[in-house]
């Protein structure tokens, strides 16, 4: 799992570790199903089976792969249209390709995020660049779906390019775990994703054996989800593995750990830790579309299919028509 690495964890900031009060327990662990999305890459999804209140402001998230494709089989999503909320993608390992109708777009590589605000409505395609078609080769990242509160469900599109080397690089207090904060801070440090809804997410690497406490802002919800690995969430130690979500309670800080010898062939245990503010707004998500009411879900659907959404430019990665797309709720 490359992402980005470090050879010393020990020259990077630590963080401090806080105090025994105000730990944040577990109140739930779900396992995400297996399915497809696009024009078939395999995916869990990572949300399933917890209600939205307690995802508040997230809506959706996918883990792709991870998988090793031959040649000719990578695949991605024809352009399809989307209003309402902001995408986030992170590729750990393998290349994507992004375009849509506002302007931005550009590859994507190990650690590399591209954050898509869809605002009022734009297009956009996800598409392995055809060098990669042709190869083949390792793919493995996620696609998360930031709610946008009801004052800015209409805001105007705008993209972010996010480097791995602009993401914030911390440890842990005793150097056994590389923290990667993409958005949001942890104990003063912030990522470089800038946010219209107040969250934080946070790709950890923790060693075998290693034992990770982090402040985490009372006001925000926690989730934590496992990439690859084995270890363990909470206090009470839950164990958790492999595509594993864990919801945790109130409180201003969370605790996660490794096991000693790792469940699978991931060497150690990779946890994507993310939290926001709740927007607590009526949610109305459709396909590609997330609103505070039906009425919005069906103008959303006349707009783009009256075309006011966004058109594919010119010079088009894939020159298809586009359509709703994404199985979601």
């Amino acid at each position: 799992m490359p992402a980005v690495t470090v050879e010393n964890l020990l020259v990077l900031p630590r963080v401090t570790e806080p105090g025994p009060v105000g730990e944040r327990p577990v109140v739930k662990v779900t396992t995400a199903p297996s399915g497809y999305e696009g024009e078939g890459f395999p995916v869990r999804r990572a949300f399933a089976g917890v209600d939205l209140k307690e995802l508040d402001p997230f809506v959706h998230m996918d883990q792709m792969g991870e998988v090793e494709y031959a040649p000719g089989e990578p695949k991605g999503t024809p352009w399809h249209p989307h209003r309402g909320f902001e995408t986030v993608t992170y590729i750990i390992d393998g290349v994507f390709r992004h375009q849509d109708s506002n302007g931005g777009g550009g590859l994507i590589t190990n650690g590399d995020t591209q954050w898509m605000t869809a605002g009022g409505g734009i297009l956009h395609i996800e598409e392995p660049p055809e060098d990669l078609v042709l190869s083949g080769g390792v793919f493995h990242g996620f696609q998360l779906w930031v709610n946008l509160p009801a004052r800015l469900k209409m805001t105007q599109p705008r993209y972010q390019d996010i480097r791995a080397g602009q993401v914030a690089l911390l440890t842990s207090a005793d150097g056994g775990a590389l923290l990667r904060v993409i958005a949001g801070e942890i104990d003063g440090h912030p990522g470089p994703g800038v946010t219209h809804t107040p969250i934080a997410l946070v790709h950890a690497t923790v060693s075998p054996g290693a034992q990770v406490r982090i402040p985490w802002r009372g006001d925000f919800n926690a989730l934590g989800y496992v990439l690859s690995g084995s270890g363990s969430v909470g206090a009470d130690r839950r164990p958790v593995r492999t595509g594993q979500l864990a919801v945790f309670g109130a409180g201003e800080s969370i605790t996660f750990a490794a096991d000693t010898k790792m469940d699978g062939p991931s060497p150690s245990l990779d946890i994507l830790l993310l939290g926001g503010e709740p927007i607590r707004e009526p949610v109305a998500a459709y396909g590609p579309f997330v609103m505070n009411t039906r009425a919005e879900l069906v103008q959303a659907f006349e707009d783009y299919q009256a075309g006011r959404l966004g058109s594919i430019p010119a010079a088009a990665i894939v020159p298809e028509a586009p359509h709703p797309g994404h199985d979601v709720l």
